[in-house]
């Protein structure tokens, strides 16, 4: 059964740092172009950034763009989620996704096939 699983979350102050990491069972993350997504409570989904097969093209939400970096280590079959200058607004259930086709810079929850249960990330002011 394919699964991800994301870690990393947790309790920052504003301004603070946190690296989320996703890993997977039966999937070479290789193969997939990786999204990270989050949902704050009361809000839609919302994409953050994603990073294509290949590792050519990364996108981001502008609501990040500058602070967060995505990047994958294959060794690992690892995708990671770099956040700096976190803000409070950041707060959210932070999810990795997984595509086996081309996705798009509009960051869409549909293109994406495989999701992990995600994690908790809380930015305090």
């Amino acid at each position: 059964q394919v699964q991800l699983v994301e870690s990393g979350g947790g309790l920052v102050q504003a301004g603070g740092s946190l690296r989320l990491s996703c890993t997977a069972s039966e999937l070479t993350l290789a193969d997939y172009a990786m999204g990270w997504f989050r949902q704050a409570p009361g809000k839609e989904r919302e994409g953050i950034a994603n990073i294509n097969w290949s590792n050519t093209i990364r996108n981001y939400a502008r609501s990040v763009k500058g602070r967060f970096t995505i990047s994958r280590d294959s060794a690992k079959n690892a995708v990671y989620l770099e956040m700096n200058s976190l803000r409070p607004e950041d707060t959210a259930m932070y999810y990795c996704a997984a595509s086996d086709s081309a996705v798009s810079s509009d960051l869409l929850s549909a293109e994406y096939r495989y999701w992990g249960q995600g994690t908790q990330v809380t930015v305090s002011s």
